[in-house]
């Protein structure tokens, strides 16, 4: 089928927490505990997740041209690390460059492509990702690992070893399934609470890459300050309910104002005519919860692809977009 590809990196993803990231150059990589990850797309997801495993840690993610507005003495004392999938992410290089003309440190996290290259030039440290022909959304255990490396969470690093036997890809395809059957021909919104934004932000990157279809996420409280308006409907607005359908990813752990938040939004919604599904997380570990739901994300947007007869691996939107800017 047309999307054995995407089916095969779905199965073959738990294997992602074996890879052991070495850093090369590693005898020039001082000890930082503040951090810039510039990103783009699939390379800084993994950032947002670390953000929320660890809600100490001290990194500011970057994604656009150059680097953030942040005071030179403040920067030098951030480890600035430019993460590429391919290697020549455009946004990403400019940062690089930037970064290494400013004479900053800089640390590099890549399969190969000019940016390795130049790290290697310039005697940067930098992590080599496996280059297993998976998309860059689909390599979030290679680049987690990879990060979690020179952030020196040596802890989370241990304990995401054990995700190779904790997650089981194939068993969860039928929850994925079940979620793109019920959203079928609708637009997807799903809505988690703040502290778990980046679990619904990749549900919706998944919906977009591999599904290809539009998605949107928001997370509570702030959304009961604003958005719900805007799904208060009317007979005159009534036909919006047709086009949504709404995910709520909840947690054990949230806050208990969250839970009644949801809770009551939920209720809120199915009287104005929306379909409203509820989704916990399940896990004996935050690890565990994260990537067990991001894996049932993985079949729900397979699915999807499916289902509209689309292809679900590549992105030829994001190709064809990068010609015309390169014209």
């Amino acid at each position: 089928t047309r999307s054995m590809a995407m089916r095969d990196a779905i199965l073959a993803f738990p294997e992602q927490f074996t890879f052991e990231p070495e850093i090369q150059n590693g005898e020039h990589f001082g000890k930082f505990n503040k951090f810039v990850l510039l990103g783009m797309g699939g390379s800084h997801l993994a950032g947002g997740l670390l953000e929320m495993l660890d809600p100490y840690l001290d990194i500011v993610i970057h994604r656009d041209y150059g680097l953030p507005a942040i005071r030179e003495e403040e920067m030098r004392g951030r480890l600035i690390i430019a993460s590429s999938y391919s290697g020549n992410t455009e946004e990403v290089l400019d940062g690089f460059d930037a970064a290494f003309e400013e004479g900053l440190s800089v640390a590099a996290v890549s399969t190969g492509g000019k940016l390795i290259e130049r790290a290697k030039e310039a005697k940067i440290p930098y992590v080599q990702l496996p280059d297993t022909g998976i998309q860059p959304r689909s390599a979030l255990g290679f680049s987690i690992r990879a990060l979690m490396k020179l952030l020196r969470l040596e802890m989370l690093l241990k304990d995401s070893q054990h995700l190779m036997e904790m997650l089981d890809a194939a068993s969860l395809e039928e929850d994925g399934q079940e979620i793109a059957s019920a959203i079928s021909g609708k637009v997807p919104v799903i809505y988690a609470a703040r502290r778990n934004r980046a679990i619904a932000y990749n549900w919706k990157i998944k919906f977009n890459e591999t599904g290809k279809i539009p998605a949107f996420m928001n997370t509570l409280p702030e959304l009961n300050h604003n958005e719900m308006t805007g799904f208060d409907l009317t007979d005159a607005t009534k036909d919006f309910a047709e086009m949504f359908h709404f995910l709520l990813l909840s947690d054990e752990s949230d806050h208990p104002l969250v839970k009644k938040r949801m809770r009551v939004l939920k209720e809120l919604y199915e009287d104005r005519g929306f379909p409203v599904t509820g989704l916990s997380l399940m896990g004996s570990s935050p690890l565990e919860k994260i990537f067990k739901s991001l894996l049932i994300a993985d079949w729900a947007a397979l699915h999807t692809a499916e289902h509209f007869g689309l292809e679900a691996e590549q992105v030829p939107m994001v190709e064809e977009f990068k010609k015309r800017i390169a014209e």
